[in-house]
């Protein structure tokens, strides 16, 4: 069994300002997740700067293995100071981990990390360090197959304060809405959305801070397989299928002429659902031995729409699906199961589409766009064309 790293985080600015006063930065690199999430003093454009150096520079540093004192060091003494306060700042957490789950956690100032661990919210055991005069809490990391780290701005801890609570949101409030609601099938965008969501509620939709949450999970690695379009050369036909099928957890086909061929070569029958859950999309197919089958273009043009708002930083819409159309049915498989997904891309002409505004160019540019778009949710995707 194969393990693999997945990270998200959503974000809501503090009401009336343009600019979030934090800031997420994550870099990937061979094994290692490093993972930054800064809070700058403040709000508005001073703090947005404060966390964009921050976060970009702790980042750089932590993933090229620079070690911790040197990385706040060198914090320290870049960021610029607040004629004001007197002080220049920025709070952070740093989470730096690899596919096996081993790393550790960096904190400073921000509200304390949360992990979600078999079904429960748990503490992390911490360390206090002083690094450059600055209380800087380490925790080790030892995660399990679908466990969860959280950080988070002060604002999730702010939450409602003067408005539905008297004191904010406590920590062991958050924890125990999240044992609520936490599922285990849950990406870590759809994790970290639904509680910059509930803290926004508290906030009624006018949040008196920044409030930002970053989770990073280690799950299993799945990878879907998607075909879309029938090969030029129609000799190639079992040769496509064939390594379409290869290496994949799941397997899903968009357009007719594509269902057809997949049904064809493993010999069984191409049923089509009478069923509209939205109109505006296609009915989806069945094959047996595929785990699903849709219409093509019109379902990849609404699959894009939705991975438009998924990648959004400030969407709090749920990020799992439950509609079952085939582009909600697509969106799940695609954005919240897969860690790695591999197109199998046809560049033949479909004859049905003559006459209408839908050409080949136009297909492959969804495609482009659509790959795009779930690299920037963090996973692995590969395009290839027949």
């Amino acid at each position: 069994m194969e393990l693999c790293l997945e990270y998200g985080c959503a974000s809501v600015n503090k009401f009336g300002e343009e600019l979030c006063g934090d800031n997420v930065v994550s870099v990937v690199d061979g094994d290692y997740t490093t993972l930054v999430l800064a809070d700058g003093l403040g709000s508005g454009v001073k703090a947005n700067i404060l966390s964009t150096l921050t976060s970009k520079i702790l980042c750089t540093m932590a993933a090229n293995g620079i070690d911790i004192d040197e990385c706040v060091e060198t914090i320290v003494q870049t960021l610029p100071i607040c004629h004001v306060r007197g002080v220049a700042y920025s709070t952070f957490s740093l989470i730096h981990v690899n596919n096996e789950g081993k790393g550790f956690l960096y904190e400073f100032d921000n509200p304390q990390a949360i992990c979600y661990h078999d079904g429960k919210c748990i503490d992390l055991e911490r360390e206090k360090l002083t690094i450059c005069d600055k209380p800087v809490y380490k925790s080790e990391l030892n995660l399990k197959e679908n466990d969860v780290v959280m950080v988070m701005s002060d604002g999730t801890i702010h939450a409602g304060i003067g408005q539905i609570l008297n004191f904010g949101w406590e920590r062991r409030q958050i924890m125990e809405h999240l044992d609520r609601n936490i599922k285990p099938n849950m990406s870590a965008r759809a994790v970290a959305c639904l509680l910059t969501s509930a803290c926004n509620d508290l906030y009624l939709d006018k949040p008196g801070d920044d409030t930002t949450v970053a989770a990073v999970k280690l799950r299993r690695r799945v990878n879907v397989n998607i075909m879309v379009g029938p090969p030029v050369d129609k000799e190639k036909d079992n040769f496509y299928v064939e390594r379409f099928m290869e290496g994949a957890d799941k397997t899903i086909v968009c357009g007719g002429t594509s269902s057809q061929i997949v049904a064809r070569y493993l010999n069984k029958p191409l049923r089509t659902s009478f069923d509209f859950p939205d109109k505006d999309v296609p009915p989806i197919g069945f094959i047996e031995g595929i785990d699903l089958a849709t219409e093509g273009v019109l379902t990849l043009r609404r699959l894009l729409e939705l991975s438009e708002k998924y990648i959004s930083i400030n969407d709090l819409t749920p990020k799992t699906f439950a509609r079952q159309d085939g582009a909600s049915l697509l969106a799940n498989m695609l954005f919240e199961e897969a860690t790695h997904v591999k197109f199998f891309v046809g560049q033949s002409v479909n004859v049905a589409h003559q006459g209408l505004p839908i050409d080949i160019t136009m297909k492959m540019k969804l495609v482009e766009k659509l790959a795009s778009n779930i690299r920037e949710m963090g996973k692995n995707v590969i395009l290839n064309y027949d």
